[in-house]
């Protein structure tokens, strides 16, 4: 502790503390001066004379005094600083002085400029969708099934149908003059194409069935039914919570072909594996029809059978990617017998290497429908 004052005291330039137990400084005593032998005389006499008028009668003559010698105290001898108490020192009165100046900078700004409070981020809400997608497509579905499907012997059935998603008071019994039948077999809800005021236009494919026109011979059977798609048009309105059909829709055609695509990338083929892991494929899709694909896969891998009735005619051809490692693929086109018919399709094999003790092989760890 005794340190620690000392620097402090160094620190803020202050005197050194004076020990308790030390006693104060003598001064130093101040030099006597002897008198001269007839200044003695004169003082001896003085003193007589001062006895007498006393009454003390004869007086003797006083001896002059044992003069003592006091030795002087030794003062305070000050001491040289070291250079690294110094450099200390100094480092510390500028660390201390520079806190202080600090202090009083920030106090004094802090009273005419007041810090004020950081602004807070942005909030950023997320939109939800501008028009009800899923509603819309659900009641234009609903009602494309009741507007394509009538029956003239029961034409009540149809505008029942109608009026549950026409606004209320609409005759649902326009626009069909109760002649013939016709069934909805599927509705497939496509694009929403939003047109403002809340108001949207949903279309629908549709696949219809008629009946086959009656045979001139009462003795053969009718012609069969005939099935067809066509689009159906739906203007719809969102009000008061729920979707509602504004008015007649329109039938328009279906595309007859998909938009064109560039070509996909193929990759090069690894012959050599192809070559190897041909056997493997094909006995992993002939387990693979008959349900039991597990019996051929890797170790820890899951494939679901296929539905029963599939028949394996043959791997038209079996490719794996370039590429290394434990684990590859390649595309397999396959070709299946169902029934008396036969289908060719494509699917993405995924292997892996699979070793032991005694050797090592490739199995089948996914397999995927398509090329995609």
């Amino acid at each position: 502790m005794s340190v620690l004052k000392t620097v402090v005291w160094k620190v803020l330039n202050l005197p050194e503390p004076r020990p308790k137990d030390s006693a104060p400084q003598a001064e130093p005593p101040q030099q006597q001066t002897t008198p001269s032998a007839g200044a003695a005389q004169w003082v001896a006499a003085g003193k007589r004379v001062k006895a007498e008028r006393n009454g003390h009668g004869t007086a003797t003559v006083a001896t002059e005094p044992k003069q003592t010698t006091r030795t002087p105290a030794t003062p305070w001898v000050l001491q040289e600083e070291k250079s690294a108490t110094r450099a200390l020192v100094t480092t510390g009165r500028i660390a201390l002085w520079s806190v202080v100046a600090l202090a009083a900078v920030t106090g004094v700004r802090s009273w005419f400029w007041p810090n004020e409070p950081a602004p807070a981020p942005p909030v950023t809400v997320k939109q939800g969708p501008t028009y009800p997608v899923q509603d819309a497509q659900a009641v234009a579905s609903r009602f494309a099934y009741s507007y394509l499907t009538w029956d003239e012997a029961d034409p009540d059935q149809r505008a029942k149908a109608l009026a549950r998603d026409m606004p209320k008071g609409t005759d649902t019994s326009a626009g069909w003059n109760a002649k013939g039948q016709q069934t909805v077999l599927l509705a497939q809800p496509g694009e929403v194409d939003e047109l403002g005021g809340k108001r949207a236009r949903v279309h629908v494919d549709v696949l219809v069935s008629s009946p086959g026109e009656p045979s001139k011979d009462k003795k053969k059977a009718p012609a069969p039914a005939k099935r067809k798609w066509v689009g159906l048009e739906v203007p719809v309105l969102y009000t008061s919570g729920r979707i509602v059909v504004t008015g007649e829709p329109g039938i328009v055609g279906v595309p007859t072909s998909g938009p064109s695509v560039t070509d996909q990338n193929t990759a090069d083929s690894d012959v050599e594996l192809s070559a190897q892991t041909q056997s493997t494929v094909e006995t992993f899709f002939t387990e693979y029809a008959k349900g039991e694909a597990d019996s051929v896969t890797a170790p820890g891998a899951s494939v679901p059978p296929l539905p029963s009735g599939m028949t394996l005619q043959g791997v038209q051809s079996w490719n794996v990617d370039q590429g290394k490692g434990s684990d590859r693929t390649g595309t397999a086109v396959v070709r299946w017998q169902i029934g008396e018919a036969e289908l060719e399709q494509t699917y993405r094999v995924e292997l892996t290497r699979v070793a032991s003790a005694a050797a090592e092989r490739w199995q089948v760890a996914k397999v995927h429908g398509g090329t995609s």
